[in-house]
């Protein structure tokens, strides 16, 4: 039972870490903390240390791909260095802002995106640049972080189903079954015949 209600805040958690995903927040690592802390909990019993590596690649792969993403969109775009942080800052700012509208995670995703876009031109415009290059800096930097945060949350729902797949309590059963003692006999006595 006890490892039942583990693997159901086990789920809890991974969803948590898909959410805050969305607003480019750390939620593949928290998915690992969350697999690693059952992991312990059970005792390792499920979840394993070479499943653990896996998430653990998984996670950083998400990371990189994702900074890679952004950058590379923004910088196709010829965005300076106060685009680049603006898209960053924008993009963390307006995923917080509209999470609080009632659509949890496409009003957050867009958040992200309009605040990456904002962030990237008023960067762009503080540095001197004009309206035109600054809009296409800021579209550049939106398209870049859609990609990276789409693809972040395809390696987090990889990670998701790996994670529960393999934290199943399936032999939870088996086990309770081999620690208790038979009470059937292990064999039968032979009948013996009346002739």
């Amino acid at each position: 039972m006890l490892n039942i209600l583990l693997y159901i805040l086990l789920l809890v958690f991974l969803l948590c870490g898909l959410a805050i995903t969305v607003m480019t927040l750390p939620g593949l690592w928290l998915m690992l903390l969350s697999s690693g802390l059952y992991a312990a909990a059970t005792h390792f019993r499920f979840i394993g240390l070479r499943t653990l590596i896996v998430l653990l690649v998984m996670a950083a792969l998400g990371e990189i791909i994702e900074l890679g993403f952004q950058s590379g969109g923004a910088k196709k775009a010829g965005a300076g260095r106060r685009g680049m942080w603006g898209a960053l800052i924008g993009g963390i700012l307006g995923g917080i802002f509209l999470s609080l509208v009632p659509v949890p995670i496409i009003s957050t995703l867009i958040g992200v995106l309009v605040g990456t876009f904002a962030g990237a031109m008023i960067g762009e415009l503080s540095g001197g640049r004009e309206v035109g290059h600054s809009a296409y800096v800021g579209f550049g930097a939106a398209s870049g972080r859609l990609l990276g945060t789409l693809t972040k949350l395809c390696l987090g729902g990889v990670m998701m189903i790996l994670t529960l797949w393999m934290a199943f309590p399936h032999n939870a059963r088996s086990t309770v079954a081999t620690t208790l003692p038979s009470t059937a006999p292990t064999s039968l006595p032979a009948k013996s015949s009346g002739r």
